[in-house]
């Protein structure tokens, strides 16, 4: 089970570092607000597609994907709100990744501790 939290890790900050930046390199075509938005829309796609990925590869069952979604999300507002006001320093940037694996790893595992307690084990 460790392993499969780790792989679901790095997949989650995987996917969503790569999109954002490819949705940012979209977005700047369009202006330095559309920068921020691709990047945000990209992101968010990056944590969907890393859940659809997760659970093809079954590394979370198919009830866990909306909260592992979600969790990743989460992580990921908490990294886009602190990246924004640290603009300056990529290393912060690139540490806040983290985040966003952090989220879908907690959230994929608050959803298996509630089904095991509803089971009763």
């Amino acid at each position: 089970m460790a392993w499969k939290l780790i792989w679901l890790f790095l997949l989650s900050c995987g996917m969503s570092g790569l999109l954002t930046v490819l949705g940012s390199i979209g977005g700047h075509i369009f202006g330095r607000t559309a920068l921020f938005v691709g990047a945000v829309v990209g992101g968010l796609v990056g944590i969907a597609l890393a859940g659809l990925i997760a659970r093809s590869l079954r590394l979370i069952d198919r009830r866990s994907y909306a909260p592992t979604v979600i969790g990743g999300t989460i992580g990921y507002v908490l990294a886009a709100v602190i990246a924004v006001n640290n603009l300056e320093t990529p290393v912060v940037s690139m540490l806040l990744v983290s985040l966003i694996g952090l989220g879908a790893v907690v959230g994929s595992v608050g959803r298996r501790r509630e089904v095991h307690r509803r089971k009763g084990t």
